[in-house]
Parts: structure tokens; sequence; C-alpha cells
């Protein structure tokens, strides 16, 4: 049933959280913005429609459908297990789809890694990072090639893995609502941040992902599962300029006119030192 109904169930609960976080981010702020909303809102949700449009586009068969499509075959890490083990048909399994959600996580943060640290993945992904504030519509700013790159990744891991479609249609959920969480400029109470951000990234430790600093920068890649930045020893736990003051993004994009879409759309193509 949850499947029939895919794109309205994700539609909807995009649009919930972004309105949650804007509020929040009205009612709760947790820096002040260094630009006016209207100054910078037009560029960065033009940007994710048109990523909207170009993955309808160019992926007739979104993850979840792909998903769907390679259950039948039996084949991924998931499914070497016989169905008439204990554990039954395991991919289908709670354990499996948990497990399942665990290493789509883990291949996200590798991926997030690897776009900072592969010079041609830099150039796509660091249009990310020329938004000078923080807030709910950077967790949807990137540039149309990372998100057909990040598509095609998706899809690998999904096919190696073996990860059946329930599991694949609620980390697509996680993933999107994670995104808008943790880049929203609301203030969570210290003592509740540090016991969230054992689990999940919060927008404190993600916002010093977006320092202008570049040891910060690279820092703190996860999404939604804190545990990989303590694992690979990739944590900052504050920055260094505190939450309220630190410079965010790059040091060539500090104006203005780096938040208009045919700037961002041409980002990849300008020489910059970080």
């Amino acid at each position: 049933m949850l499947l029939d109904n895919e794109v309205l169930i994700r539609l909807t609960t995009f649009a919930g959280i972004f309105l949650l976080m804007a509020l929040l981010e009205v009612f709760l702020p947790r820096r002040k913005l260094r630009f006016d909303r209207l100054l910078r809102w037009p560029g960065n949700l033009s940007i994710t429609l048109v990523n909207t449009l170009l993955v309808r586009l160019l992926f007739p068969l979104a993850a979840v459908e792909f998903a769907l499509e390679r259950e039948g075959s039996a084949s991924g890490l998931l499914n070497f297990l016989e169905p008439g083990s204990a554990l039954g048909t395991f991919s289908g399994s709670a354990l499996g789809i948990c497990i399942a959600i665990v290493l789509l996580d883990l291949a996200i943060y590798a991926q997030h890694v690897a776009f900072h640290r592969v010079p041609v993945l830099w150039r796509i992904h660091r249009m990310h990072h020329t938004d000078n504030d923080l807030d709910v519509t950077s967790g949807a700013r990137f540039h149309p090639a990372e998100i057909l790159l990040s598509m095609l990744i998706k899809l690998t891991v999904i096919a190696i893995i073996g990860a059946p479609a329930t599991a694949v249609f609620l980390f697509e959920l996680i993933l999107s609502s994670a995104a808008l969480f943790n880049h929203a400029n609301f203030a969570l109470p210290v003592t509740l941040d540090r016991l969230i951000r054992l689990i999940i990234v919060t927008p404190d430790m993600h916002r010093i992902h977006h320092s202008i600093l570049t040891h910060e920068m690279n820092s703190n890649y996860g999404f939604n599962l804190s545990v990989w930045d303590r694992l690979f020893r990739t944590y900052t736990e504050n920055p260094e300029q505190g939450q309220a003051t630190m410079t965010l993004g790059l040091v060539a994009t500090q104006a203005i006119e780096a938040q208009r879409i045919d700037k961002m759309l041409l980002e990849p193509l300008q020489e910059r030192k970080l």
C-alpha cells in the first residue's frame, strides 16, 4: 500500500518537513542570516525544481521502482541466504530492511567523502557549499550533475546489496527529511542536541561541515546517522568560530551574486581555491 502511493507520500512528507523547519527558523532561529530569504530562496528553490524534473525525465525507473524490478531476481548481498534458512526470506525481513537502510546510509556517507576528495567531483559538489547562509532550502541545493551522479550511485548500491523496495522507500523518506532537518537554521537546546547527535546528525553538527575553514568543511560528512563520522574519524564536535558567528560558504563566493541560479549552474566551470 505504501509503495502504491510512493510519490504522494514522498511529496507530502517533503512539504510537511519543509514547512515545519521553515516555521522553526522563523520562531527559533539559531543564527542571524546574512542575506534576506527573498535573495536566496528563488535560486535554491529553482534548482530543486530543475533537479526534480531532470531525474523524472532521465530516470524512468525511480530508486523504489528499480528495487521492485530487481526483487524477483534474488540477486545482491542480502539475498545470499537461502529462503529456507532460519531467517526466512532475509532481504524482505524486518532485519534485512534495517540492514539495507544502514548500508544505504553508509553509501551516502562514502559518496559525500568522495565528492570532497576527488577534484572533478568536488567541482560539482562545490555548488552546495557556495550558500553563504544555511537554512531548510540548502538541504535541496545541489548541482543537477551531482543529483544525476548520485542517482546512478544509488541504483548501483541498491543492485549490489539487493535492497528490498520497502527499505529503499523508507530510506528515500529518511534521506530527504534528514537533509531538510540538518540544514535548517533553528535552535535546539544544547543538551538535546548532544543527545540526538549520538544517533542522528543535527543542524549544529552539520553546520560545521559548511564552515569556511577547510579542515572543518572536510568533516561531519554524515547526512542521517552520525556514527560514520565517529567511526571513520571525520567528526568535529564544535566549530572554532562558534555556531552563531562562524562564517559559512567558500572564500571566493561570499557575495550575494553566488546565490543566482545561473552562477550556481556554472560553478563547476570556475577555477577556485578553497
